[in-house]
């Protein structure tokens, strides 16, 4: 098995695990500023490239420059991400009919949990990175029913837009794997210190008995890469 999204979403579900089970609700609230700190690096990167392209920091933009796109393994497997805009006007009104992240979040039995926080908290992180004046909301996620709701106030596209993705800047799922769990690792130890450390150690651990050593390997890698920025 190589990086996808079921293990980009096990990184976020076992420190999810390792904080609350350490820390409680102070593990809750440091697992929420992490998935955050993550999240908005990743839209200022996508800014950052936008702004090189000379593009605006538009809803349109921001669709265009996202930096992931499903793996062969999700269609395979069909657990891929399905989504459709319902309407455009006022709102952008996004529906999410399936997602690999939460069928791997339920297939650990963390769905209500895990899940349930990383859906409501990312997508509106992402988007404050990339530009804090745009209004994302999460209305609804599939925790608690059958579709996510996303809503895009008032975007500048509709749906004669081309808004698909620039494939010169789609990173692979190493990097986005390594990105979370180095997100996670330095939130976890700048909160709590040298008992953070000890979660780190166990969270590495937990995913080399998972996926192996080699892969484990591969995220220790990244120790030294600046994810605040872009390097394509």
């Amino acid at each position: 098995m190589g990086f996808n999204e079921r293990v980009h979403a096990y990184i976020a579900a076992r420190y999810y695990v390792a904080l609350t089970e350490t820390f409680g609700e102070r593990g809750k609230a440091a697992f929420i500023h992490a998935t955050q700190y993550y999240a908005m690096q990743r839209g200022r990167r996508m800014a950052q490239r936008a702004i090189r392209d000379g593009a605006p920091l538009t809803f349109a933009t921001y669709c265009r420059y996202g930096e992931w796109v499903g793996t062969p393994e999700a269609a395979e497997e069909g657990i891929s991400n399905v989504s459709c805009f319902q309407s455009y006007r006022p709102d952008a009104v996004q529906h999410i009919t399936r997602c690999p992240w939460h069928q791997q979040f339920k297939d650990m039995g963390l769905d209500q949990t895990a899940g349930a926080e990383y859906c409501r908290h990312l997508d509106m992180a992402i988007a404050r990175g990339f530009n804090p004046y745009l209004t994302y909301e999460v209305e609804q996620t599939l925790q608690t029913a059958d579709y996510c709701i996303h809503r895009l106030k008032q975007p500048d596209f509709d749906e004669t837009t081309d808004l698909s993705k620039k494939a010169e800047y789609i990173k692979n799922f190493e990097y986005h794997c390594a990105h979370s769990f180095w997100a996670y690792r330095e939130v976890t130890s700048a909160v709590f210190r040298s008992q953070g450390e000890a979660v780190n150690a166990q969270v590495l651990e937990e995913f080399a008995r998972e996926y192996g050593q080699e892969m484990a390997d591969c995220l220790m890698k990244y120790q030294y890469t600046n994810f605040n920025v872009c390097d394509s």
